[in-house]
């Protein structure tokens, strides 16, 4: 199993030093990815241009939204376009996670409607996928740069529900998890492989975790007011997922441990700070 790390977006206010010096640190550490998590009203940093900042302070590591909300980009075509784009800047390093998002104030903000978007994010892969694919568009032919990669960049979808992921099975590369414990991932991650094999895909998805982390008494308590203050429309819930961070290297073996048997391909450790020196300590934690 790979072992990645969440640039520190979800903290609010973070420094454009302390993002690029994470970035570069993480690719020196050996992490194999960069993830970002996706909110629209929280003072955090939009998930393509802090990977597009990341992107050109590195060289190796992956790039990952992980996850975007897609529905709420109602130009499609041009999401499409800032997606190659960051995908031919990275030399090919993008991987775009996506979901639907869970919060309303989102979509309000946005001016769009929350009703419907499962079936918006299906629309929007296919679409996105026939653009990456140089569908011709008006008189200068498709719209571009074609991505680095052929075809795009994987497409990973985040989603808990049956509904969701078999609706989805014929269109994306993979499945991520955020936020649970490796039993609920193997349970999901079991529905995942029934509806690849029903969809008639061949092989098996790649399958990711997101699990947050915070070492040193300083970090733990930054994390769980980040947590509680990010996941607050959750009520006591937030509380429950603040509990589960790991906050030491034990706690983080463990949780590696349990998602790798869980049949995790990916897990990225996401921050609750920004402290820089949580990477060097993660991966000295995993070592």
């Amino acid at each position: 199993m790979e072992i990645g790390i969440g640039l520190p977006t979800q903290v609010p206010n973070v420094a454009g030093k302390t993002l690029l010096d994470w970035a570069t640190q993480a690719e020196e550490a050996g992490f194999s990815s960069l993830g970002t998590v996706g909110r629209l009203v929280y003072s955090n940093l939009d998930d393509l241009i802090a990977l597009s900042a990341a992107a050109a302070v590195t060289e190796r590591i992956g790039i990952m939204t992980s996850v975007l909300i897609a529905p709420l980009f109602a130009n499609v075509a041009l999401l499409a376009k800032q997606l190659a784009s960051l995908d031919r800047l990275s030399n090919g390093r993008l991987v775009l996670g996506v979901g639907i998002g869970g919060r309303d104030d989102d979509f309000t903000a946005s001016g769009l409607p929350t009703r419907g978007r499962g079936q918006r994010l299906a629309e929007q892969i296919k679409e996105v996928k026939r653009i990456w694919n140089g569908e011709e568009r008006g008189l200068a032919g498709a719209i571009g740069p074609a991505p680095a990669q052929e075809g795009g960049p994987p497409i990973i979808l985040g989603a808990l529900s049956e509904s969701s992921i078999r609706r989805m099975a014929g269109l994306i590369d993979g499945w991520m998890m955020g936020g649970g414990t490796p039993e609920m991932f193997s349970q999901v991650g079991a529905t995942v492989d029934q509806a690849w094999r029903d969809a008639s895909r061949p092989g098996k998805p790649r399958k990711f975790a997101l699990a947050y982390f915070a070492l040193g008494s300083e970090a733990q308590a930054e994390t769980v007011s980040t947590i509680k203050f990010y996941y607050a429309w959750l009520g006591e819930f937030a509380d429950q997922i603040a509990a589960g961070v790991a906050i030491s290297p034990e706690m983080v073996k463990a949780c590696a441990a349990g998602f790798e048997h869980a049949g995790c391909d990916e897990l990225i450790f996401a921050p609750g700070s920004a402290r820089v020196e949580q990477v060097a300590e993660l991966a000295e934690a995993i070592a």
